[in-house]
């Protein structure tokens, strides 16, 4: 135990800057989203900026390409978030919910099963596609492992940025992978950040279904 706690120690001493700026950025931006506060959009970007430094020097090109969409999606996710519930004349089916045409922010909504089934099928096609590539035409290192996690993060990004709750499912998939890819990198605080991202991708989802619960009561 003690050695442990020595060798945490040490590794938080000499701890990259990317990657310490990468981790305190990633637990705000999770924690902000937890409470649905907007400031999780530009944690986010902060978290991102730093992460495509990370992910370049480690040759994970898929996760470099993915943070660029990240990129994309938490501005849409910022602006989406900042307009506020749109009016009832222009409302989704997949964006409905009883009793909100009044509300002042995107309320939290289920995606519709058939989203969700394309979403799956497209994570799926893409995951395979994706890493046949990386393999055959690039040094990536771990290919379809980190398509995947690439392809269901863009998926779960999505579904945050609309504010599904199903998000939350693809978190906590991502997650779990994440945290074995980068620490069998050597990427351990990157590692240690997804691992408390499993914790939080579950408390995540019962704050939101909370959420759910007073929306449909009011």
């Amino acid at each position: 135990m003690e050695s442990i706690l020595q060798q945490t120690i040490e590794y938080i001493t000499s701890m990259d800057p990317y990657e310490a700026t990468g981790l305190i950025f990633g637990l705000l931006a999770v924690i902000f989203l937890i409470k649905e506060n907007i400031l999780t959009w530009p944690s986010g970007i902060i978290y991102v900026l730093v992460s495509l430094v990370v992910f370049w020097r480690e040759k994970l090109y898929a996760d470099f390409a993915l943070h660029i969409f990240f990129l994309v999606l938490n501005i849409y996710g910022w602006w989406y978030w900042v307009r506020g519930k749109k009016s009832p004349d222009r409302e989704s089916p997949l964006d409905a919910a009883p009793d909100q045409s009044q509300a002042k922010e995107v309320p939290v909504t289920h995606a519709s099963s058939g989203v969700l089934t394309a979403l799956i099928l497209i994570s799926a096609m893409g995951i395979f596609l994706m890493g046949f590539l990386l393999e055959s035409f690039t040094d990536a290192s771990l290919p379809y492992w980190d398509s995947a996690t690439t392809m269901l993060s863009l998926a779960g990004m999505w579904l945050t940025a609309r504010k599904k709750i199903e998000n939350w499912h693809f978190w906590f998939v991502v997650d779990v992978l994440a945290t074995g890819v980068y620490y069998y990198k050597g990427i351990h605080f990157y590692s240690i950040l997804y691992l408390v991202y499993i914790g939080l991708a579950v408390s995540g989802y019962l704050a939101w279904r909370k959420t759910m619960r007073v929306q449909t009561s009011l």
